[in-house]
């Protein structure tokens, strides 16, 4: 748009740049015929060797549109430059010796079949880089910022600004809006969006690679105790290293990214993600940073040659806490996640309660097939290969809405240590606590961290419902998929019916003040047993109860008797989660306090809703058990048919 009115209705200087732009796009014209309208404007059709070009004019709006089409092997992005030049002869403002600004709009498509040997996959129509790029026309700003061919992959940069942009906070600030001004509801000040693609497949997002990154590493990080020599697989971008380096227990952060080209791209035209100058006490760039190593290496290698059962690199290597996986196409399966000998050195490189943590991908919805099919067949396969490995002790699956892709993404966590399960469900405020004792400032006195907290760890702690349906298609059917829900067949049996009548009637031996409960209603066999006496129980994590006990032992006036009673119930009332590592105590405080407890076998009447899992202890993956650990931890059941006037009777151990 906005192109000069006389060009556009010139045959002569329409066909000239049309001819140059063919020669100029390696392609060959053959023949080409240009006809002018009534009232004004051309047509042109070129036919090409390749295929064909064509146009038409509107001279009184200063439009031209254009079509270029070839089936040969030239790749047409190239070429669009030219055509803007060839074509956009801005025409003059009116009354004016001003020209007015080029307004073009173009879209590139690749059709048709092709072989990954013939090129250009990362513009096909069904990458990343085609969808979210070139193929719209719906834009203000598209320019492309990087295009090369490295010797690993193909980087792509992008500044993209959709048409109906509005500005965000930081470009009013920028350009100081005030109410009324009417660029509010236009996308004049608005500022591009930077987008970062690697083999077409889209990686970052300027205006929410924060908010991905750190949804990445913190969770992981805060999940350790104290995480000093920490690693990341990939990252060349810089944002994995900078979260990282926030950590003020961190003493070295070790980088295996293979292709060196790809930090001298992202020094150059991503600065930003590895902007570490207003984080107190670091460098620049967080590239430069003293606790930065970086090694360009295959990291599979890197890691056998290092950490392999016939490591040949000798020297000292660290122990890494805590590594991160920036580095996983989880549709594509890379050949790292099917590899047993690597998944062994990079347990065997990490200490004793080291903890990784991966992207992996968009997250299941309750349409997906079973987890083995489709396009994420390949991270299932990676998934099994993990829970089967003797080194993972627990899995924790996590979403992430709020950064920048059209769907939410999924993450894991992966712990060599179970009790690792004991931070990640921390609370709220233990988490902020955490942040707030372990991140460095920032120089400018704003948030080290924009989008983590403890409010959302909490989010992550439960994962979606579609993770536990996909996971019970697993064939055979997980057995804790048969508890997913309460059984609607049987009958909630409470201390009291809706019409106040009493199911349970609570003894008394006047001798030893000791109580029993009976059943005053017969209770068939699988009913579930005061639910919501049940529901009330009280959770006391091992702090908790460590820190009553040490409560008496610094009482100086000896008024301790309310504590070790408490703790005396505690111990009588209360049971361990049966969820390795999470170090919660329940303790029952309503009828079923009162339930008698034997070791004699059969001698029982109720036990827990869910049994002991066959492989003798609960995987250390299940979204099942993940959701509803409350539940399986507390619930009882009536083991077999209880008649009327039966003493209820359950057993020592839950």
């Amino acid at each position: 748009m906005n192109v000069e009115a006389a060009f556009l209705n010139s045959e002569t200087r329409l066909a000239d740049a049309m001819v140059e732009s063919v020669r100029g796009a390696g392609l060959t014209m053959l023949s080409y015929h240009c006809h002018s309208l009534l009232p004004a404007g051309v047509s042109c059709v070129g036919v090409l060797l390749e295929s064909h070009i064509s146009f038409h004019t509107w001279p009184d709006e200063g439009v031209i549109t254009l079509d270029l089409f070839t089936c040969g092997p030239k790749p047409l992005l190239p070429v669009i430059k030219d055509l803007e030049r060839l074509f956009g002869i801005p025409r003059n403002k009116p009354n004016s010796e001003e020209k007015e600004e080029i307004l073009s709009q173009w879209s590139h498509e690749l059709r048709g079949f092709r072989n990954s040997e013939s090129g250009g996959g990362h513009l096909d129509n069904k990458s990343d880089l085609a969808v979210w790029v070139v193929s719209p026309m719906v834009f203000g700003i598209k320019k492309e910022v990087v295009s090369i061919n490295t010797e690993h992959q193909r980087i792509d940069i992008w500044e993209y600004l959709p048409k109906e942009s509005t500005p965000s906070h930081q470009d009013a600030l920028d350009h100081n809006l005030q109410e009324g001004d009417p660029r509010w509801l236009t996308s004049d000040i608005a500022s591009p969006d930077v987008f970062l693609f690697l083999d077409g497949a889209i990686q970052s997002m300027k205006d929410s690679e924060k908010e991905f990154h750190e949804t990445l590493v913190h969770p992981a990080m805060f999940t350790h105790s104290n995480p000093k020599n920490v690693a990341v697989i990939g990252g060349g971008e810089g944002s994995t290293v900078r979260e990282l380096l926030k950590h003020e227990s961190v003493e070295s952060v070790t980088m295996i990214e293979i292709d060196s080209m790809m930090i001298d791209i992202a020094r150059k035209h991503l600065a930003y993600m590895s902007d570490c100058s207003d984080i107190e006490g670091l460098a620049d760039s967080c590239f430069d940073d003293e606790r930065t190593n970086i090694i360009n290496s295959d990291a599979t290698t890197w890691f056998k040659e290092h950490y392999g059962p016939e490591a040949t690199k000798k020297g000292p290597v660290p122990s890494f806490d805590v590594i991160i996986l920036d580095a996983f196409d989880p549709k594509q399966g890379s050949a790292m996640y099917r590899d047993s000998k690597f998944l062994d050195a990079l347990f065997a490189s990490m200490s004793a309660d080291g903890i990784f943590s991966l992207h992996v991908g968009n997250p299941h919805t309750i349409h997906d097939p079973k987890p083995d099919m489709g396009v994420y067949a390949p991270r299932e396969e990676f998934f099994q290969l993990l829970e089967s490995h003797p080194s993972t002790a627990a899995m924790m699956v996590y979403e992430e809405a709020h950064a920048g892709f059209d769907d939410p993404h999924a993450f894991l966590t992966v712990c060599k240590d179970a009790e690792c399960r004991s931070n990640w469900y921390a609370s709220t405020e233990t988490i902020d606590d955490e942040i707030y004792e372990r991140t460095r400032r920032t120089k400018s006195e704003q948030p080290t961290l924009i989008h983590f907290d403890g409010a959302t760890h909490h989010s992550y702690q439960s994962p979606p419902r579609a993770w536990e349906t996909v996971y019970c298609r697993r064939e055979p059917t997980p057995v804790e998929c048969a508890y997913r829900a309460l059984d609607m067949d049987k009958k909630l049996v409470e201390v009291e019916d809706e019409d106040g009548n009493e199911n349970f009637k609570i003894n008394s031996d006047d001798e030893s003040g000791v109580k029993s409960v009976f059943a005053n209603v017969d209770i068939s066999k699988g009913s579930y047993i005061m639910p919501s006496d049940i529901a009330a129980s009280v959770s006391l994590s091992d702090e908790v109860v460590a820190g009553l006990e040490d409560n008496i032992k610094v009482q100086a006036t000896g008024e301790v008797t309310v504590i070790e009673n408490f703790l005396a119930f505690i111990n009588k009332n209360g049971h361990r989660s049966r969820t390795e590592g999470i170090n919660l105590n329940y303790v029952e405080v309503g009828a079923t306090t009162f339930i008698r407890k034997t070791d004699e076998k059969g001698a029982t009447n109720v036990g827990r809703w869910v049994p002991t899992h066959p492989g003798g202890k609960d995987p250390v993956f299940s979204p099942v058990y993940d959701r509803h650990r409350l539940a399986f931890d507390l619930f009882l059941v009536a083991t077999k048919d209880i008649k009327a006037g039966e003493e209820i009777v359950r057993p020592v151990t839950f």
